[in-house]
């Protein structure tokens, strides 16, 4: 901050010696900075007023200036004169930095090295403060607190843009809300002071700043019963409504009953003039004031109504909250947990991966190094022999996958088939258990009432009466050989029908069982599973409950199996066919025919 913008002047012996003084920064040498500055400030106050200016712009340029900010807060027990000259040092540093005029670093100087100043003049004051309410010499403390105040008047009423920095100050804040009246005296004259001195200040200032000063005066005019307080608290407030029109609606809006309360406490107090002029301001407007509380009344019950429906929706959601953390949570987790599951999982699976693939290179190399082995041992004449068998084994393998590629592929184009017969055959089912079951209700609801059975006695009697019946009435109608054999033939071949229609009805249920059968190995074989997911379990799924059909295909198994055994070139044509090529080919149609695909 110590900018050196006139190091190249010349500088006369009284300001070196006090530059000398003031570098050495030290508490012994503030009484010769004080004595020497106060002489120099007084002769170039007595000369032209230019000089004056550059005196002051060469104390701030050579650090002086600085020196007296920062010795404000030295230990005053340490120097001589102890607060007192403390006090004569804010006053004059109050006084340099006031009409320096305009020079280079004058936006540093207004920005940064006058908000510094006011913070160290408030730690002064704040000290003097507490040592005024506790030491015994009172009115001294207070006399050097009323000066101090004074010093950062005269500042603050040339350079108003340090109002709002002594208002955010924490020393003023404590001098504030002290309840000391001589303490309150001051602040509230201090104001009343400034505002009277420079009334555009309150214009300036804003609105936020006007309400903290104004809490802080009628806080200790309603406060305080003293005369010298009340004065200087209604003066104040009569110059602020004088000077800031936009006061008067944030007076009646913030302080309702001040007029009351003003008119109860101050009346003849000695200064009812400027009372009745406080009191004439806040009473004026009086229609305009009740139509602004009526809409301030709105204004305030739609703020409760929204407040109060916010409060609700705050704690419906305050009571949710709970629940969506631990639903929130539950839900991390629980992702979290298939996350590492999926990953675990991944990683299984890539192992498994490549320890199929060491072991599948295991085989083959341990298969390559058998066939070189054998190779090795066999004799040349069986060399060509043995390759042979390798090629035949080849080609029955790339037979038996082409075949089941091509059952896999037909029976994929006639699953919709399948899918539709086996569709129909549950219809069929369904409608005649439907049949079925309406059948027994009649019959349950409509019982036949067949003739009664004959007993033995019965039958004796009817016998006896047919008898007489003929005895009393003989025939006269004889019958004739041709009709007996008529008779016999009808006889014979009524028998016959008979008998063919038992036999006929035991084929059709047979072949409704067999139906069913094969509708049940169709579903069985549609819903097969792959070879890579099949288990030890399914495979008594294909098992025969037929001994005869278990022995045939185990016939069928071993002829295919010795005929894969064959070398390869008695397959090649009809010249090297054998006795048993025929019962061979009849195997492999009935393996063909009972082949009915899987995946």
């Amino acid at each position: 901050m110590s900018a050196m913008g006139a190091s190249g002047d010349e500088i006369n012996p009284e300001l070196k010696d006090l530059v000398a003084y003031t570098r050495e920064k030290s508490e012994n040498k503030i009484n010769d900075v004080l004595s020497k500055l106060k002489d120099l400030v007084g002769r170039k106050s007595l000369g032209d007023q230019r000089d004056l200016e550059a005196c002051k712009q060469s104390l701030y340029s050579h650090g002086v200036l600085q020196y007296c900010s920062s010795s404000l807060r030295f230990s005053p027990a340490k120097i001589r004169g102890g607060y007192a000259v403390l006090t004569q040092m804010a006053d004059l540093l109050s006084t340099c930095c006031v009409g320096l005029g305009a020079f280079r670093d004058m936006e540093v100087f207004s920005h940064e090295f006058l908000p510094c100043v006011v913070e160290s003049l408030l730690f002064l004051a704040e000290r003097l403060m507490n040592r005024a309410l506790r030491d015994k010499a009172h009115n001294e403390m207070i006399r050097l607190f009323r000066k101090l105040f004074e010093s950062i008047g005269w500042l603050l009423r040339a350079h108003t843009h340090l109002i709002h920095q002594v208002l955010r100050s924490k020393h003023y804040e404590s001098v504030q809300i002290c309840e000391d009246d001589d303490i309150s005296v001051i602040t509230v004259t201090f104001w009343n002071n400034i505002f009277r001195a420079n009334g555009a200040v309150v214009a300036e200032m804003g609105n936020r700043a006007l309400t903290d000063i104004m809490d802080d005066i009628v806080y200790k005019m309603s406060s305080s019963s003293n005369p010298v307080i009340g004065r200087a608290a209604v003066k104040t407030l009569v110059l602020i409504i004088d000077h800031s029109s936009s006061t008067h609606q944030l007076i009646h809006r913030r302080y309702r009953g001040l007029a009351d309360l003003a008119v109860k406490d101050w009346s003849g107090k000695g200064f009812d003039s400027v009372l009745d002029q406080l009191i004439d301001h806040l009473q004026s407007d009086v229609q305009w004031r009740d139509t602004e509380e009526s809409s301030e009344e709105y204004v305030r019950a739609a703020c409760i109504i929204q407040a109060a429906w916010r409060a609700h929706q705050t704690r419906k959601r305050l009571r949710k909250l709970p629940r969506a953390v631990s639903t929130l949570q539950r839900s991390f987790r629980e992702k979290r947990r298939r996350q590492q599951e999926h990953t675990e999982k991944q990683r299984a699976e890539e192992e498994l991966r490549h320890q199929v693939c060491l072991r599948r290179q295991r085989a083959m190399r341990q298969f390559r190094q058998h066939q070189l082995h054998l190779m090795e041992i066999l004799p040349a004449a069986q060399v060509e022999r043995y390759l042979g068998e390798l090629e035949n084994k080849a080609a029955v393998l790339i037979q038996r996958v082409w075949r089941g590629h091509r059952e896999r592929r037909n029976f994929q184009q006639h699953r919709y088939i399948l899918r539709q017969h086996r569709a129909a055959v549950t219809l069929q089912r369904a409608i005649l258990r439907f049949l079925k079951r309406r059948k027994a209700q009649r019959n349950i609801l409509t019982p036949l009432k067949g003739p009664k059975g004959l007993t033995d006695s019965r039958r004796t009697e009817l016998r006896q009466h047919i008898q007489e019946h003929i005895s009393l009435c003989p025939s006269s109608v004889t019958l004739a050989e041709g009709s007996v054999e008529l008779h016999q033939r009808a006889q014979s071949l009524l028998h016959q029908h008979l008998l063919n229609r038992a036999s006929d009805r035991a084929q059709e249920q047979h072949r409704q069982a067999l139906l069913a059968q094969i509708n049940t190995d169709l579903e069985l074989l549609l819903n097969t599973p792959s070879l890579k997911d099949a288990r030890a379990e399914d495979v008594s799924l294909f098992l025969s409950r037929s001994r005869p059909v278990a022995t045939r295909a185990r016939q069928s198994h071993n002829a295919l199996m010795q005929s894969m055994r064959l070398p390869w070139w008695r397959m090649l044509g009809d010249e090297f066919s054998n006795p048993d090529e025929p019962l061979r080919k009849e195997y492999d149609m009935d393996i063909e025919s009972l082949y009915l695909g899987g995946s």
